[in-house]
């Protein structure tokens, strides 16, 4: 018996991280076997990368249910879980159609019903008319309010004692609605959502490296706090092409998943949304859609799905279906120069390192001083510096007592695993409750000048990168910080301690 667990241990070790990883498999093939060109592949790449503010984390292309193209840029990694921000919503809603195929709901079904803990002293005829329909197109007739969440330690009874107007008529998007539909999923079924989704079709799809945040109440937050890997939304992806079929199984009634992707209400600017997906060409393709583009796009017309992360302030969803679907063929094509130009292209992605020299005259100085920091938005207490040869040790402490020990590569990117939480965001209560595991972190660095440093963060398998410029004079230091998730460039002084 030892000798066996012993020899499953050194497997694991030799194997590493990849006996987990649940990445490959998916069957795989070459974009002009199913009928793609891999110059139109290459040319959906050159637009996607060069959307100004974007940052590609993964891209993932299938065709008749295989892979054909996927690029993960230096230092991502395919097997890396991504936030997913309102890409969560559209779970929701089939978690929604799974509780309804199994008459545990109804579209029609009032949603105060299922909260009168949770009604205000007097319930008006608007919140009694409310429906769950009206939830999933983003109807329920309450301004939405992005504060609630951040305010509240309990979120539902709030939102139900706002006012309520004309339910079912005005689209007012609200990840609070799908909150909501969270919870009355969790009310019939005695499971969370995820719990819910990993019974009923998460374990069919081998989708087990997931985690999904949660209120401080204890329910799936459901329109944000998916936590999983490319090639298992590209797998969500699939099933709903296939309308809700897997290896001959119905996961999910095909009738759901057409109502999923077909226009329920406009937007107001012209583009339809289904039961929490939105409308992603005129030609039936719908997607799953996250802030800063995170991306599930179903194109049935083409057989094809899309997946994308990525951290954008400027995305483009409607390139995808726009460069594709003119050019994609019935049947194989010949291969040609482009498709090695393609592999090459693939390959060849990479976040350039920081520039700069990998010494500066300072550098030895810093070893062994901590610099105390001023009150920041990141939450850090106090920084350190260990200079190495083309490597740097930067030490984190923040107000929690957590410490994270980065190491940077001079030209190269090095990544570590640390339990401190990346910058986030989403502005709510107890985040992150829910996420389980440590973070991955990767940094590269050089010196602008003999006292500026200039250092890149990479929180690889989240969502958030940040570029520091660290000046030294004397025993102070200035940190300016420039996201690649929100505008504001923060400003902040420390001292050596």
């Amino acid at each position: 018996m030892k000798k066996h667990i012993l020899f499953l241990l050194l497997v694991c070790l030799l194997l590493g991280n990849t006996a987990f990883s649940q990445v490959n498999e998916l069957p795989r093939s070459t974009p002009e076997q199913e009928g793609v060109p891999s110059a139109t592949v290459s040319a959906l790449l050159d637009s996607l990368f060069s959307i100004p503010q974007t940052d590609i984390h993964s891209v993932m292309m299938l065709r008749h249910g295989k892979v054909i193209a996927e690029v993960y840029p230096e230092p991502f990694k395919a097997e890396y879980q991504h936030t997913l921000y309102s890409c969560s919503k559209t779970f929701v809603s089939t978690a929604v159609g799974l509780a309804i195929d199994a008459n545990l709901l109804r579209v029609t079904d009032r949603v105060a019903t299922f909260f009168p803990e949770s009604l205000p002293a007097k319930v008006s005829p608007e919140l009694a008319s409310m429906t769950i329909h009206d939830l999933l197109i983003m109807a329920s007739g309450i301004d939405p309010d992005g504060n609630l969440r951040a305010d509240n330690t309990y979120w539902i009874k709030p939102l139900l004692a706002k006012t309520v107007k004309t339910p079912g008529k005005i689209f007012k998007y609200d990840s609070l609605c799908t909150y909501l539909l969270s919870a009355i999923v969790q009310r019939v079924t005695g499971k969370t959502v995820l719990a819910y989704l990993q019974e009923k079709i998460f374990s069919d799809l081998h989708i087990n490296k997931v985690s999904w945040e949660e209120s401080p109440e204890g329910v799936t937050t459901g329109g944000w706090g998916l936590y999983m890997q490319p090639e298992s939304l590209a797998k969500m992806g699939q099933l709903l092409l296939q309308k809700g079929q897997w290896n001959g199984k119905q996961l999910i009634s095909e009738g759901w998943v057409n109502q999923m992707m077909r226009t329920h209400i406009d937007t107001g600017d012209g583009r339809g949304y289904g039961y929490q997906m939105w409308e992603a060409s005129k030609d039936g393709a719908y997607r799953a859609d996250g802030r800063f583009g995170q991306y599930i796009v179903v194109m049935p017309k083409q057989d094809m799905v899309v997946v994308i992360t990525q951290c954008s302030n400027s995305p483009n969803p409607w390139v995808v279906s726009r460069v594709l679907a003119p050019a994609v063929q019935s049947g194989s094509i010949d291969l040609g120069k482009d498709y090695a130009s393609l592999q090459k292209k693939l390959q060849a992605y990479s976040y350039p390192s920081v520039s700069g020299k990998a010494k500066s005259n300072l550098a030895n100085r810093l070893t062994g001083k901590t610099f105390k920091l001023e009150d920041n938005q990141f939450g850090w207490k106090d920084i350190s510096f260990k200079q190495g040869d083309k490597q740097m040790t930067i030490v984190i402490t923040d107000q929690q007592g957590k410490r994270a020990e980065l190491s940077a590569g001079y030209k190269f990117w090095n990544t570590v695993w640390t339990e401190s939480r990346p910058p986030y965001s989403m502005n709510a209560q107890q985040k992150f409750k829910g996420i389980e595991g440590d973070f991955a972190v990767a940094a590269c660095y050089g010196w602008a000048s003999n006292n500026t440093l200039h250092l890149n963060l990479q929180y690889v398998n989240w969502i958030s990168a940040l570029d520091l410029t660290i000046t030294f004079k004397d025993n102070n230091i200035q940190v300016t910080v420039h996201k690649n998730y929100e505008p504001d460039v923060p400003q902040f002084s420390g001292t050596i301690q």
